[in-house]
């Protein structure tokens, strides 16, 4: 994640861990049923976080390790790995294509919204000659294409806004999102197929403590970017979308979208 600093994510573990939803089981079925998963081999998890997608996979390979440049992020993915007594999960501190590049071989590679951060080619580079025949990469992220905020999610990008500015920050400077298509990237490498798959849309409700736990788990909402008008935002915050829904629920439909690239 090299583009933006290695300090990108600091100060939000612990609202990353709490706060962003979980993934839901249809993604974890369909890549154990594209890839054939058995119990055997070795997963990587480059941009891993706490660990919330490489802790799902701990009964379908023999090892698992989670990659990731902050480390905060790691000491509570180990902490929350002990509490469920997954022995066969480690996790490395550093950058995605340079810890790939160190380990031998693996048969799955997954990134789950942090392709975007890395610089693509490299962690591509450093994956597919280490990846078994057979094996693969999954990319996974929300697919917001088309996508109409609905009228909270609106409300709160114009509050964010006002504080931070209107510009979306991004570690060592703003967010630029990636000008070529996931795809098109992994096309560039010769895996056999690599195939766009959109799951099913599912239902998420948010309270009003999970929207401001979820800002403060982003790379643009840490919550010390607010300073001492933390407070401030936070009653704003609250005041408007107790007055957009009441009683504290705010539905969202997500749908997660995945790249498989089949080696």
């Amino acid at each position: 994640m090299s583009l933006y600093g290695d300090d990108l994510f600091k100060g939000t573990a612990s609202y990353y861990a709490q706060y962003r939803p979980a993934y839901p089981s249809s993604l974890i079925r369909f890549i154990v049923d594209f890839f054939r998963l058995d119990g055997q081999g070795r997963m990587v998890d480059l941009g891993c976080g706490t660990g919330q997608l490489a802790m799902r996979f701990s009964d379908w390979f023999e090892e698992i390790i989670g990659v990731d440049p902050e480390e905060e992020m790691l000491m509570l993915a180990r902490r929350l790995a002990d509490i469920n007594r997954l022995t066969n999960m480690n996790w490395i501190h550093g950058r995605a294509e340079e810890k790939a590049a160190e380990q031998s071989s693996f048969r799955l590679v997954t990134i789950a919204k942090a392709f975007h951060w890395m610089d693509r080619e490299a962690v591509l580079n450093a994956v597919y000659p280490r990846l078994e025949e057979g094996g693969g990469i999954v990319i996974t992220d929300n697919d917001q294409q088309d996508k109409e905020p609905l009228v909270w999610q609106q409300r709160v990008d114009e509050i964010m806004k006002a504080y931070l500015g209107p510009q979306r920050r991004a570690g060592q400077g703003t967010y630029t999102p990636p000008k070529e298509k996931y795809e098109d990237t992994i096309s560039k490498f010769p895996f056999r197929s690599v195939k766009k798959h959109t799951l099913p849309e599912y239902t998420h409700n948010w309270t009003i403590e999970s929207i401001l736990g979820n800002i403060y788990s982003t790379s643009y909402g840490a919550r010390h970017f607010f300073g001492e008008r933390i407070e401030q935002f936070e009653a704003e915050m609250r005041s408007a979308l107790h007055e957009i829904h009441p009683e504290g629920i705010f539905a969202e439909q997500i749908s997660v979208q995945t790249i498989v690239a089949l080696k």
